[in-house]
């Protein structure tokens, strides 16, 4: 396993592996990595020859008042993971090498992006997508691996990739979850353990919700509503939002249907958490 920390050195191999008529497969994280991020390798070793997982804390997602500076990090620990999953090359830049001081281009996404976790982080989705589609130059990925607990990202990144034109697929994978049902994230490790009992009310809320829609419930305000009351009786310092939205416009949908989406981002301490389930006929138990 290689690890690059500049841009044209992982140019340069890419180009090589192309040469030799080789796939890539790229997983882009901020490390830290968990069990959630390995199901994404491993589903990439599955769809590429050569496998590249960048670790970078992209800070142009994060407003000012976010947790950039607190953000965990463990590269060692990442590297040692990385490697006994078998990955290729880790690309691990610093910030100054993926944006100049007078770095002035943006890529915004001015649908998808405007809502949910979007509406109350307006500059994130412009840095992730930003981030996304150098690294996807970068890499010469042929497929990008994205977990679905962060859906609203899977789905601008999608929108992304079809709007301009990007040659690479986009490989959904599903949302890991802790033997408890708590949705893995590397912010997780915020939670004192107190809060980490009262964050079980995300996924508990979503359980029950996706119960009531497999006996035929479809009505957005008593679904949404299932979950809002889980989040209540843990006393959830802040609730950003439980929606149910349509999954091709992320626009509030009054009624569940096969193609709807079912999100939450509240905050329990200081930790702000989001949970989703995707409703189909075969939705699963968060």
């Amino acid at each position: 396993m290689e690890i690059f920390t500049q841009s044209a050195a992982l140019k340069t191999q890419a180009a090589a592996w192309k040469k030799a008529g080789e796939t890539i497969a790229l997983v882009p994280t901020m490390g830290y990595l968990h069990e959630g991020h390995l199901s994404l390798i491993r589903l990439a070793r599955q769809n590429g020859d050569r496998v590249v997982v960048s670790i970078f804390v992209n800070p142009t997602q994060f407003s000012p008042t976010e947790d950039l500076d607190q953000y965990p990090r463990d590269f060692a620990r990442d590297a040692q993971l990385c490697q006994q999953e078998g990955v290729d090359a880790i690309f691990h830049p610093a910030p100054e090498e993926m944006y100049a001081p007078d770095f002035s281009c943006w890529v915004q996404e001015e649908s998808l992006s405007q809502t949910l976790c979007g509406a109350f982080r307006p500059i994130h989705f412009r840095g992730v997508c930003t981030v996304c589609l150098k690294l996807f130059h970068l890499s010469l990925a042929d497929v990008a691996v994205f977990g679905m607990k962060d859906a609203q990202q899977l789905l601008v990144i999608q929108r992304m990739v079809r709007d301009l034109d990007v040659p690479i697929r986009i490989l959904p994978a599903p949302l890991v979850r802790e033997e408890d049902g708590l949705a893995r994230s590397s912010r997780n490790k915020y939670l004192s353990p107190e809060e980490r009992i009262r964050a079980l009310a995300l996924s508990r809320g979503l359980r029950l919700a996706g119960e009531a829609f497999r006996q035929g419930e479809r009505d957005a305000q008593r679904l949404t509503g299932l979950v809002r009351q889980e989040l209540e009786a843990v006393q959830a310092e802040k609730i950003d939002y439980v929606e149910l939205m349509d999954r091709s416009t992320l626009r509030p949908a009054k009624d569940a249907t096969g193609h709807t989406l079912l999100a939450v981002a509240a905050y329990i301490g200081k930790t702000r958490l989001i949970d989703n389930l995707f409703l189909d006929d075969a939705t699963p138990r968060p």
